[in-house]
Formats: C-alpha cells, sequence, structure tokens
C-alpha cells in the first residue's frame, strides 16, 4: 500500500491518514504498477464510514438494493412461483427480483415476470413501497396481470402455478413481504384506483411464517 501523509485530529494526539481527493486513476489502467486498494474511513465531508481508495481517493459506495415485482393475476387466480434458488430454495413467492441497469422499474417487473414464469404480464399500478433496512433494499410491488394462463417455470423457478385465493399455501411462502403484498392486494382487489401501501403495522408486520389469514373471506 503506498505510503499516506498523516496528519493528527485536532485536539488530539491521534495520527490519522489524510484522505486523497480522486484525481487520475492509471493505476486502474491496464499494465499499471498499482492496484486498486481499499480502506475503510469517512471521506471528507461525511459521516459515514466507506470503502475508499488509498492510492487515488476512488469512494466506493455501497448503497441499498432496488427490488421490484409484482402480484400477478388471471381471472381471479394468483400466479407464484417455486424456487429453484437460495435463499428459500422451494418456497413460493411472486415473480420478483434485482434491478438491472438501463430499465425502469416497471421494465424491471415485468423482465422478472418473463425469466421467472415465461409470462407477459400488464403493470396496473403501484401496490406498495417496502422498506427492508435489515437487508438494505427496497421493494417495489405492482399490480399486474396477465392476457392468457400461458406459463412456465424460469431457470430460476421449480415450478409455476396460479392459485385460488383459499388455495395459497401461506405456511411456504418464500418472504415476508410475498404475504405483505398479497393481503394489501387482497384488501384493494376491487378497486380501481388505490393509494400504494408501505410496510405494514403491528402483528401484520410480525406474522411469519403465516398462516392462512383466517379474517379474510376466501376468494
Amino acid at each position: 500500500m503506498a505510503n499516506l501523509p498523516e496528519t493528527k485530529k485536532a485536539g488530539t494526539g491521534e495520527k490519522v491518514q489524510t484522505v486523497l481527493k480522486p484525481g487520475p486513476m492509471k493505476h486502474r489502467e491496464a499494465g499499471a504498477g498499482l492496484d486498486l486498494a481499499f480502506s475503510r474511513r469517512a471521506p471528507t465531508g461525511d459521516s459515514i464510514t466507506r470503502d475508499i481508495c488509498d492510492h487515488c481517493g476512488l469512494i466506493s459506495y455501497d448503497n441499498p438494493k432496488i427490488v421490484v415485482g409484482s402480484v400477478v393475476t388471471f381471472q381471479n387466480k394468483f400466479l407464484l412461483c417455486r424456487r429453484a434458488i437460495e435463499p428459500r430454495k422451494g418456497f413460493w413467492t411472486l415473480p420478483a427480483g434485482f434491478m438491472e441497469q438501463g430499465e425502469s422499474v416497471e421494465e424491471g417487473a415485468m423482465r422478472e415476470a418473463r425469466e421467472e414464469a415465461n409470462v407477459k404480464i400488464r403493470i396496473r399500478d403501484l401496490l406498495a413501497v417496502y422498506s427492508i433496512p435489515r437487508l438494505s433494499q427496497v421493494q417495489i410491488m405492482y399490480r399486474a396481470d396477465m392476457e392468457a394462463a400461458e406459463f412456465s417455470a424460469g431457470i430460476e423457478s421449480l415450478e409455476v402455478a396460479l392459485f385460488d385465493w383459499a388455495d395459497i399455501p401461506w405456511e411456504e411462502l418464500a418472504f415476508p413481504s410475498v404475504y405483505w403484498a398479497l393481503i394489501q392486494f387482497h384488501e384493494v382487489k376491487d378497486q380501481a384506483v388505490i393509494a400504494p401501501f408501505g410496510n405494514p403495522t403491528g402483528e401484520e408486520a410480525m406474522r411469519f411464517p403465516p398462516g392462512r389469514p383466517s379474517e379474510l373471506p376466501k376468494s
């Protein structure tokens, strides 16, 4: 690691390394003699510790990930995918996943449906936005329709199926947000225009793994 100049914190005897300002990053080019070497410290003017290159001052920002998906229905049936990958392999989920570079949120939701269920969907409207701080995720869920019952398991799914509300495998849902989205969808299923939901509170927020929502009608 290159030697960096040292200074002293005001009012203390502690020596700290000076954060270099970003400049020409020739050590990242082919044939350069230096490699990226990161250490964790707070950049100048920032209060959060981040990974900073000791050679050029490049800051690596590790920001929350965006997950996009949809509650997809066909003639009052719900499309679910049984996961073929970890985490929660073998459990049922909604078609959803991480956004890719260069796509809109709606495009991401439609792509995930194609990848996981080989299905073309029509986005209706925004159902919910969930904050998952423990995973550093923001999850955006839509209401969506499929024009025909034409689907099959994608590479990340063991199987894909349409379920009546009464037959949803509640005890085998993969994630809390899958449960939240289904419950919230059902709450507004007959409404043409809705206000998007957020994280549930109280008992519904803590109920996982869930059983069948006994307080709701069977259809």
